[in-house]
């Protein structure tokens, strides 16, 4: 039986949230470094030079790299046989909860979290948003964020196809979607597609996609790249501005689900892709 303390729980979130916030993980930034030899439309090389230039300083100074420091998402991947000594908190959401508390009162993260009725601001930056994944490693305790922005987020959507529809459908939604979000989730993007399962499992499978970019082991690799190109042959380019790169990368993840539905989502990201992950 492995035992985690709430202790360290806490630390790391907190660590792990500041970190993402002014640095992006090598692999997403090489998507930019490569987009900015590729792309040869003059502003959205300028954009893409901007972008660069940026991370450099958000690094170097550890500011958050954009203002908007995101709602958190977190992917809890928890084996049978692990103990956590929550102390005085209730439950491992409350762990969770005070990591992300922690992270953002250090961090200076910007308080963006309300309640949706009455818009008053938590004052904390919690709830985050947390999914629990059953491990099938009984010592397994690792833990996903990402720090999601809402200018691509609302340009999200879900939609429940005809099973007729087929791949041809799913793609033409995913690049509809895109057509229609034009500069507004701030491209370059990262997109998660969920394709089946229930309506509400759709979407945290293409949350969840979003957690796999730059794993080149899928078994829908081609058609995720296929797709890409597709998205990239709409013009839209960075910052709007035009030009060859419009979607970074893309990734599926499916589920099985009901003889008579197609449910699929699409979780589109900006460039500033900010996820981490770190095991306990």
């Amino acid at each position: 039986m492995k035992k985690i303390y709430s202790n360290e729980i806490i630390e790391r979130m907190s660590e792990k949230l500041i970190e993402i916030n002014y640095k992006l993980p090598d692999e997403i930034k090489k998507y930019i470094e490569d987009a900015y030899f590729v792309e040869k439309e003059k502003y959205s090389k300028k954009y893409l030079k901007i972008i660069l230039e940026n991370l450099k300083y958000a690094e170097k100074n550890k500011i958050p790299i954009c203002q908007d420091t995101g709602l958190t998402i977190v992917f809890v991947e928890l084996g049978g046989e692990v103990n956590i000594e929550l102390g005085n908190y209730k439950n491992l959401v409350e762990v969770i909860s005070e990591g992300v508390k922690m992270g953002s009162q250090k961090g200076f993260l910007r308080k963006s979290v309300v309640d949706p009725i009455t818009r008053k601001n938590t004052e904390t930056n919690t709830p985050p948003i947390i999914h629990f994944l059953i491990s099938e490693f009984k010592e397994k305790f690792k833990i996903t964020l990402i720090s999601k922005g809402f200018g691509s987020e609302n340009a999200s959507r879900i939609k429940m196809l005809n099973p007729t529809e087929g791949k041809e459908g799913i793609e033409n939604f995913i690049i509809q979607t895109v057509k229609e979000s034009g500069s507004l989730p701030c491209p370059p993007l990262f997109i998660g597609v969920g394709i089946g399962g229930s309506f509400e499992k759709s979407a945290i499978l293409s949350k969840y996609a979003l957690t796999k970019i730059g794993n080149e082991n899928s078994e829908y690799r081609k058609w995720e790249k296929k797709i890409v190109e597709k998205i990239n042959k709409l013009g839209i380019g960075p910052g709007g501005f035009g030009g060859k790169i419009t979607c970074f990368d893309l990734k599926i993840e499916s589920y099985p689900t009901h003889i008579a539905g197609l449910p699929v989502a699409i979780n589109i990201c900006c460039w500033a892709h900010r996820v981490g992950s770190f095991e306990l």
